[in-house]
């Protein structure tokens, strides 16, 4: 067997879920899970809180049939709602909490003939300018659903755009926004994202929804996951399955763009862009070989990539590489690659096993 795996610890998980829950007493929050449970395994992630979290939240009518499956009493949210006709009907059935973020979904959920009456959640376009609906149409639309057949519990919700950025003016806008339209009867409310839970208790609400920091990368641009007491979930470890001299002036790589200044000692490491690793990683990237860090070494393949071992002389083939994980954050990875920790995680592709720590 190809020796990669991505290690995913389930514990960490569920003490990070804890933490959120802890900056927020007596709130309730959506475990989000959209996106394959940002890459760890929805299945199992939906088995290890079953019973923890008060509810889970997915992108898409197929990944909230998949939640409902494996379990059959926490609330499922919808945050993205129905997309035709067709799909208010099993929404009712499956018993989702749906987000109504637009005119077109709002008539499609009163023309909707459905089996039973929906927690419906009208989203605000609170200044992020990607769903939802304007303060004026909102209170119009809050009018009209507020009594309505298809409706049993009518709710707000809305997003921040910048709650990774501490003390952005958008922030205290949008949090403006939506304590502006509170005068209105709403049953449940919910506002605060990761960053925001961990930094903004304004924000707090009713329901809070950990994303990212559920699985132990930071939200926060300044602030590392470890500083917030998360707990790295994903190791993606490989090994190293060669190792060569070259000589001075001798380059490693497609398109030689790395060259050695001096002797070298190059391993191949099995891991590559078609396994989730970031092809756009620059040479110096930092990767662990036996704990310590070396560095990236010329341009990544698609099944392998090339570290350069020459401080590292005790090195053989057979030897433990980590990606990212406990020794090196996915945060920091992403720094170096010029992408977030978000990307990385949900890109870890399906041919990499996944291995469980309860």
């Amino acid at each position: 067997m190809r020796p990669l795996i991505a290690a995913v610890d389930l514990s960490a998980i569920r003490h990070n879920y804890a933490v959120a829950k802890r900056c927020a007493p007596g709130r309730q929050a959506f475990a989000v899970v959209k996106a394959n449970a940002y890459g760890h395994g929805v299945r199992e992630v939906v088995a290890s809180l079953r019973g923890e979290a008060d509810g889970f939240a997915v992108a898409c009518l197929e990944e909230a049939a998949e939640v409902r499956a494996l379990d059959d009493e926490a609330r499922v949210l919808l945050l993205e709602g129905c997309f035709e006709p067709a799909e208010y009907q099993l929404a009712a059935q499956l018993g989702l909490d749906l987000v109504v973020q637009g005119v077109e979904q709002a008539e499609a959920l009163l023309a909707a003939p459905l089996a039973r009456p929906l927690s419906v959640w009208l989203k605000l376009d609170s200044g992020m300018h990607r769903l939802g609906f304007s303060p004026d149409a909102l209170r119009h639309w809050h009018a009209r659903l507020r009594g309505a057949a298809q409706v049993a519990e009518l709710n707000l919700i809305s997003h921040f755009a910048c709650a990774d950025l501490r003390g952005h003016t958008l922030n205290e806008l949008q949090l403006e926004a939506f304590l502006d339209l509170l005068d209105l009867d709403f049953d449940q409310r919910s506002l605060a994202n990761s960053a925001a839970i961990l930094t903004m208790p304004a924000s707090h609400m009713d329901w809070l929804r950990p994303g990212i920091m559920l699985y132990g990368a930071t939200p926060l641009a300044d602030l590392s996951a470890a500083e917030l007491g998360l707990k790295p979930a994903m190791t993606l470890s490989a090994q190293l399955i060669a190792v060569r001299e070259i000589a001075a002036g001798e380059s490693v790589g497609y398109g030689a763009t790395w060259e050695a200044t001096r002797p070298s000692r190059i391993g191949t490491v099995s891991c590559g862009y078609a396994d989730g690793y970031p092809l756009h990683a620059p040479s110096g990237t930092p990767v662990v070989v036996n704990g310590q860090r070396v560095p990236l070494a010329g341009r990544v393949s698609m099944d392998m990539l090339a570290v350069d071992l020459s401080d590292l002389p005790d090195a053989r083939v057979g030897d433990p590489v980590e990606l990212w994980g406990a020794q090196l954050p996915v945060d920091e990875l992403a720094q170096a690659c010029g992408t977030i920790g978000y990307e990385l995680l949900t890109k870890v592709t399906a041919r990499v096993p996944r291995r469980y720590l309860a």
